[in-house]
């Protein structure tokens, strides 16, 4: 008699799996090459026909793995069978090449063999294994399925070729087998038959036949495989458990293939039926047979296979998860406490894109993750009178990373000292409201303009609406890079108020502009100064974001040790959070300075603030329109004056040179 020859599993591995598995191996393993759980699922063995010469063509004995493979709650769909994997990942080629794949085969054999005698139960029959390597770099993965198979020996044999099963069963039976294998909230891969159509889980074998003559009792399984001559793996192991519970009973077999998901028309039957015989002795249940399952490769030798989905990825995914790689490998070894949802959920507001330091912001803001910001020129840009700054750097911070949600905004920032014209307070009103829009959007503001006053307006409204703003000026080389404090009023008790820009000023912000030649209106800069300043504007946002204290994070003591950057300390997971690093470039030095809030600062003083949320407009067109108004309405006047008095009063005391020698 010939030997029964098995249609060995197929792997069908849909690219949501490897998708899914980039998440995971960056989000959950990260280093861990621990084995986890997965499944898979097969059902019956399809083929098609060829329009041309109209034989059936099978497609493959596949046992397929999804994105829903990780995900324990997944639900089984209709008429397929889900099958438990063991997978394991590897973190290196190497690792992978060098695996002890014949001591992890045995392992899952094991677990086969010991669960059958311990339960009786048919669950693990279809389990499986992969081993992967993942280069998330390149998108090419490296795997290796195993479906492991017992080895009968002697081998089965088959006492006729396999045959449609409209041959040995009435229509009328195979339908009702159909309905109850239907009626069934889930779809048995195993599966008893008596001749009355009534059917049982495999489990049930010696009470569901304790009155059938062997002859009438029949083996039934969902068969992946579309082969007419060869019955899918799934057998294998079905008759190896058969021998091992039921030795007395199942030297002969009658098998029926169940290869039909609907009633078929006209009667043609895809299932199929046989009998199979073993000649042997009843097996020794101390010993485990050997097993056999290796997948082979595509040029048919025992191989991995290799999935290169960079072809098929979508650039602007891909482009998307190189930004975020760097971050997340952070979290590996260096920073596991790392919140990148925080940082990449913040939306920052970039005042002044045009300049180095706004270019450059946006650009490391990309590469700190944070999705939603502004700033980049290419030659271009300037040739026939130039585009606008703004919406040039949301383009081109587009082109850079796709992903990123950036839009430019032309609009002109009014400032103290620079009077507004009757004709233009309507457009300047409208500017203003633009402006207490977008703060009010944003998380955090970044002011990047040329001049000192053109930072005062959004200084008040960011500290009147409680937002970060993260301030970076340039000298020729020196530079200011600082977080504003809270306002008084929203500062915790007995926590110490910082300051903000305009906070060690005695004078009122004024025009800065007028009378000035171009050198001195122009930001006349060393060209490593921008870079290091932004950077450090950057950097200084996402520590303060990390800090569970937030805006409210305290300064580092001045003579803390620099080297000390622990959260105990005061700092976050990145280190310390400093109000000031002034930066010295002639001597490559940075100083940390904290610097307190003056209460009568035009800036963020409470008297400021509350006059802007009671007057709002009226109030900065007086500000814009009045050189006087800031120092009068935060008492800096009278400061003045006081000073200029106790001036007056001192008696000083002039003495002749020379006249004691």
């Amino acid at each position: 008699m010939p030997i029964v020859q098995f249609a060995p599993f197929s792997s069908l591995v849909q690219p949501s799996f490897w998708h899914e598995l980039t998440n995971i191996k960056i989000d959950v393993l990260q280093l861990s090459d621990a084995a986890i759980p997965i499944t898979g699922s097969y059902s019956v063995g399809r083929s098609v026909t060829d329009r041309e010469s109209g034989k059936e063509i099978a497609l493959g004995c596949n046992l397929s793995i999804g994105s829903e493979s990780f995900d324990k709650e997944a639900k089984t769909v209709p008429g397929s069978i889900t099958t438990s994997g063991t997978f394991k990942n590897y973190n290196t080629i190497e690792e992978f090449k060098a695996a002890d794949k014949t001591t992890l085969f045995n392992e899952e054999v094991t677990k086969i063999w010991d669960h059958i005698i311990a339960t009786r139960d048919t669950s693990c029959l279809n389990n499986f294994l992969i081993i992967t390597f993942a280069d998330l770099k390149k998108y090419k993965y490296y795997y290796w399925f195993a479906f492991p198979a017992f080895v009968s020996k002697p081998a089965w044999e088959i006492s006729d070729d396999w045959q449609s099963a409209s041959k040995e069963f009435s229509a009328e039976l195979l339908i009702k087998i159909h309905d109850q294998l239907k009626s069934r909230p889930a779809t048995l891969p195993f599966f008893l038959v008596r001749e009355d159509a009534s059917i049982a889980p495999v489990e049930e074998f010696s009470a569901f036949f304790a009155s059938t003559p062997p002859s009438s009792r029949t083996i039934a399984f969902i068969d992946p495989s579309p082969n007419p001559s060869n019955p899918g793996w799934p057998l294998r192991n079905l008759l190896a458990y058969l021998r091992i519970l039921y030795p007395q009973s199942t030297s002969s077999v009658r098998v029926l293939c169940w290869r039909d998901a609907e009633i078929p028309p006209a009667s043609s039957w895809k299932s199929r039926f046989g009998v199979v015989e073993v000649r042997s002795a009843p097996p020794n249940n101390d010993e485990r047979p050997s097993a056999v399952g290796w997948e082979k490769n595509p040029q048919g030798k025992l191989g991995p296979r290799l999935a290169d989905l960079a072809p098929m990825m979508d650039p602007t995914r891909l482009a998307d998860q190189a930004v975020d790689l760097n971050l997340k490998l952070m979290r590996w070894r260096i920073l596991p406490s790392l919140d990148l949802d925080k940082i990449s959920a913040t939306k920052c507001l970039l005042l002044g894109a045009g300049r180095n330091t706004g270019m450059l912001c946006g650009t490391n803001l990309n590469g700190m993750g944070c999705q939603n910001d502004n700033p980049l020129f290419e030659f271009e840009d300037c040739l026939e009178g130039g585009k606008p700054k703004a919406e040039c750097a949301a383009a081109h911070l587009k082109k850079i990373f796709p992903g990123i949600n950036s839009s430019g905004i032309s609009l002109s920032i009014p400032m103290p000292g620079h009077p507004i014209p009757p004709s233009e307070v309507a457009k300047t009103k409208t500017d203003v409201k633009k402006l207490e829009a977008l703060i009010d959007e944003h998380d955090a503001v970044f002011l990047l303009m040329d001049s000192r006053e053109s930072r005062w307006l959004p200084t008040v409204i960011g500290a009147a609406k409680g937002k970060i703003v993260i301030n970076a000026a340039l000298g020729f080389d020196t530079y200011l890079v600082m977080r504003h404090g809270a306002r008084a009023s929203a500062v915790p008790c007995n926590g110490a108020r910082l300051g903000c820009y305009y906070c060690n000023d005695i004078v009122a912000p004024s025009d800065s502009l007028t009378d000035r030649t171009l050198d001195q209106m122009c930001t006349v800069t060393r060209p490593g100064l921008a870079p290091i300043a932004a950077s450090t504007a950057v950097e200084l946002l996402a520590s303060l974001l990390q800090h569970p204290e937030g805006l409210h994070a305290p300064a580092p003591r001045v003579n803390q040790n620099s080297a000390s950057h622990s959260e105990e300390d005061g700092g976050s997971v990145l280190g310390v959070v400093p109000h000031q690093l002034r930066g010295f470039l002639a001597q490559f030095r940075n100083v940390p300075i904290v610097g307190a809030a003056y209460d009568r600062c035009t800036g963020c003083s409470e008297i400021v603030l509350r006059e802007y949320e009671k007057a709002g407009f009226e109030m900065m067109l007086k500000a814009f329109n009045d050189t006087k108004y800031l120092p009068k309405l935060t008492g800096l006047d009278a400061l003045y004056n006081e000073g200029e008095e106790a001036l007056e009063k001192i008696d000083w005391d002039e003495e002749d040179g020379g006249e004691d020698f």
